[in-house]
């Protein structure tokens, strides 16, 4: 019998002050490569919207809600919000999600 895995998405929804799109996408990008080598991450996706122009999805899955929280708090991420924050036009919505159903291919 297969092991039941725990994982914890956290995502940020994000959207770009007009004119701010690519520096947002670049600050975005290198955030994403920096924590897909964070331990216990386990992924790390960035898309944009096809309906709102300059908004932009993170989302990441981690081995467990402590290790997404204790990420809220990490050097990196503090580094991504200092530069993206005075590329966006409101505040980003964070949140925490439990996996209902998420694989992932390991």
């Amino acid at each position: 019998m297969a092991q039941e895995l725990e994982i914890t998405v956290l995502s940020a929804s994000l959207l770009a002050t007009p004119g701010r799109e690519a520096d947002l996408a670049a600050t975005l990008a290198k955030y994403v490569v920096l924590t897909r080598h964070i331990p216990h991450c386990r992924n790390v996706d960035l898309v944009i919207s096809t309906t709102e122009s300059g908004r932009y999805l993170v989302i990441e899955k981690w081995d467990s809600d402590v290790d997404a929280r204790a990420h809220l708090d990490s050097e990196v991420m503090a580094d991504m919000a200092r530069t993206a924050v005075p590329m966006l036009a409101e505040q980003p919505t964070l949140d925490l999600w439990d996996t209902i159903s998420a694989h992932d291919l390991t």
